[in-house]
């Protein structure tokens, strides 16, 4: 949506929920948007009941990167966050890595570790102590619980805004295979 890489899913759904610390590079935090009619009953739910006071440290920081989010480089932020995504989950494929969706069209990557004889909990720190960090994620139909997951979850946001390019992500992957090897 933001960035033009996907088109707007508001002619699927009413609600939409999105992070506002990950692709979009701002505090930790959240936005809830929708239709016009569900507006006041989202609000009043959410204030007071739901959510505290404002911080207005975070409300300012939400107005700087929603105003970065508009400006026309964003887009094309958005595009290599996508290329990057694509060449790690092409890269994570050739190695012998089940995705779960075959592959990715967005900013992430989730591998099924079930070949592999770890766990998600298991690969998210063998990786962390190699500086690299990582989510272990259930995946559909997962046989094992949610605390020790079988899927990890790979993003590529954080270094994209840090310049990383494809290139990079296969290097990485590559780096990923050496450590859960």
């Amino acid at each position: 949506m933001v960035g033009g890489e996907h088109p707007s899913p508001f002619p699927f759904t009413d609600v939409v929920t999105t992070t506002t610390h990950k692709s979009l590079r701002g505090p930790r935090g959240a936005i809830i948007i929708s239709k016009a009619p569900l507006g006041a009953t989202i609000d009043k739910a959410v204030f007071p009941g739901l959510q505290g006071g404002p911080h207005e440290n975070v409300i300012a920081a939400l107005a700087v990167c929603l105003h970065e989010a508009a400006q026309p480089d964003f887009k094309q932020y958005a595009q290599q966050i996508v290329l990057n995504a694509k060449a790690l989950a092409d890269e994570l494929t050739k190695l012998g890595y089940n995705l779960v969706s075959g592959g990715t069209d967005n900013h992430l990557v989730l591998a099924d570790l079930t070949n592999t004889g770890l766990t998600g909990k298991q690969a998210q720190a063998a990786l962390e102590k190699e500086g690299i960090i990582t989510n272990r994620n259930t995946i559909p139909n997962d046989p094992r619980p949610p605390y020790d997951p079988s899927g990890l979850r790979l993003g590529t946001p954080a270094m994209t805004t840090r310049g990383w390019t494809e290139n990079d992500f296969r290097q990485i992957a590559q780096k990923i295979h050496q450590v859960l090897s």
